[in-house]
């Protein structure tokens, strides 16, 4: 593809010619996606790379801020009936579409039958998105989604679900037009039409994205500044991470989200701060990262060890999560030793739940109980996590227990995983949305694998679990989902591992780019001098 790369160039400098101001004088923000984008189509935004990429192109209903509080978007305001089934938000009147040659007059404001068009659109089965789950099982089967005039909406649940708003901050809830998606049908993936801060402009795919300033956004900053500060923004799609890492040093680019192993010890010190060397040109950003990382096991496997609570237990206290952070990760990362809900999501905040620490002679002692003869267990791990399966295996020895280490390809893993054909796997689990129901919904018994990976079936979680999501006083919903956390640690259907932590770099110009817990990219609110 980098054959091409001269008439993507072409194409980018005529049409930044033709802008204003100046190209000399326009603040683009650049950053590269390895990985690729696969749609910009909300309906499919279902990786961090199109997630990002979708997230400046539209908007919805609500929106999470830098500290994850769900606040307005396009709807001003919103509240919920007597029996918390239905959901009225009252729509602003001057959000528009972007504009284009099929919209009369180029233009058209979004209006709550765009919302029933776009949700309804979600559970289609003909769109056939991985999104669907958000609403299936959730709405009411006859006319979940309704338009009471222009500017009022309406979503009708199933049954009451506190979560629900979180869900909505999701950009599969994002806002898009009909008329244009019945012009391209599937190839809206590739003419997306929104209503975000930037507008899109052009993609050629395996070389670049580019997407301009959308002056006729509604959104202001504090001072009623209108957004976005930015002229707007540029992804490359180089797979290679070392060329990544050396276009960022060389100002080709404005970010760089995590750090490759090959760079890590270039960039940071031992304790994971940045080389002094760095520290004036370029910013460093930290903060916990909503993904749980552990060791599955299915409980219902013939194993008759895995299927022993004491057994679980054991596994849980024979290595050291803060040595294994320290030499596999970097120092990047936190001990999961408070549950399985990650670090910063309530209510894993401040002083919460103890659970599993170091302990080479509790291990001994629990695999005594239950005569435990030194029979080998496997763990299925892919390639990337092979080096944490052969440090727990290396550690859980000196306590006695026999770990074989398997590596499986991703795909296949995931595969096992859902049939349940692995006893004993390497998982984790990334919040879709900001409420702890979404990782405890990981071991709700009705659910089914995706997400129960490992079958776990307890009656009282599950009774705490339906009393919670149906719950809306704060307070008492923090309680249930400590005393569900607190089953988990005793039953041990895991081996906690580490709540991850993002790193990104940027250079000293950009400000405003640093990340909330979800790892989002919010470029209408960044600025670059």
């Amino acid at each position: 593809m980098q054959k091409y790369w001269w008439i993507y160039s072409f194409i980018f400098l005529a049409f930044l010619a033709c802008s204003k101001p100046k190209q000399s004088e326009l603040k683009i923000f650049k950053y590269n996606q390895a990985s690729g984008i696969t749609s910009l189509d909300p309906a499919f935004a279902k990786n961090q790379a199109n997630i990002w990429a979708v997230s400046q192109l539209f908007n919805g209903l609500v929106q999470l801020d830098s500290n994850m509080n769900i606040v307005p978007c396009i709807a001003k305001k919103w509240n919920f009936s007597e029996d918390a089934l239905t959901i009225t938000f009252i729509l602003r009147d001057d959000v528009y579409f972007h504009e284009n040659e099929l919209f009369e007059n180029k233009k058209r404001v979004v209006n709550a039958q765009d919302f029933v068009y776009s949700f309804n659109r979600i559970i289609d089965k003909q769109t056939a998105s991985p999104g669907a789950w958000i609403f299936n099982g959730k709405v009411a089967g006859n006319e979940p989604f309704k338009a009471l005039n222009d500017t009022v909406f309406q979503l009708n649940l199933k049954e009451p679900f506190a979560p629900i708003l979180g869900i909505l901050t999701m950009p599969y809830c994002f806002v898009v037009p009909k008329e244009i998606i019945d012009f391209y049908g599937r190839d809206f993936r590739a003419h997306p039409v929104g209503t975000g801060a930037f507008k899109f402009k052009i993609w050629e795919e395996g070389i670049a994205l580019v997407a301009l300033k959308n002056n006729n956004y509604f959104e202001q900053d504090s001072k009623g500044v209108l957004l976005p500060y930015l002229d707007g923004f540029k992804v490359t799609f180089n797979e290679s991470k070392k060329m990544e890492y050396l276009n960022f040093m060389k100002g080709n680019l404005d970010m760089l989200s995590g750090v490759d192993k090959s760079f890590v010890k270039e960039i940071f010190t031992e304790e994971a701060t940045l080389q002094k060397k760095w520290q004036n040109n370029i910013k460093l950003y930290k903060a916990p990262f909503l993904n749980t990382e552990y060791l599955g096991i299915n409980l219902e496997t013939n194993n008759k060890w895995l299927n022993q609570k004491k057994f679980r237990q054991a596994l849980n206290y024979c290595f050291s999560k803060e040595e294994m952070i320290q030499y596999f990760r970097n120092g990047i990362g936190f001990p999961a030793v408070n549950g399985f809900i990650p670090k910063n999501l309530p209510p894993n905040t401040g002083n919460y739940l103890n659970g599993y620490n170091y302990d080479i002679e509790k291990a001994k002692q629990l695999l005594k109980e239950i005569d435990y003869n030194g029979d080998e267990i496997v763990l299925n791990t892919n390639e990337t996590y092979k080096d944490i399966g052969l440090y727990i295996a290396n550690q859980a020895e000196k306590a006695g227990v026999k770990i074989k280490i398997e590596v499986v390809q991703p795909s296949l893993l995931r595969e096992w995983m859902v049939s349940g054909e692995v006893d004993f796997f390497r998982g984790s689990w990334i919040a879709d949305y900001p409420d702890a129901e979404n990782y405890l919904s990981l071991f709700y018994s009705k659910n089914g694998a995706p997400p129960n990976y490992t079958r776990f079936k307890n009656d009282t979680f599950d009774l705490y679990y339906e009393q919670a999501k149906k719950s809306f006083d704060v307070q008492e919903q923090m309680n249930l989902y400590t005393k569900m956390d607190s089953i988990i640690i005793e039953e041990a259907p895991v081996v906690f591992l580490y709540y991850d932590e993002l790193i990104r770099l940027t250079h000293e110009n950009i400000f405003g780019a640093k990340p909330n817990a979800f790892n989002n990219l919010d470029l209408k609110i960044v600025k670059k001098k």
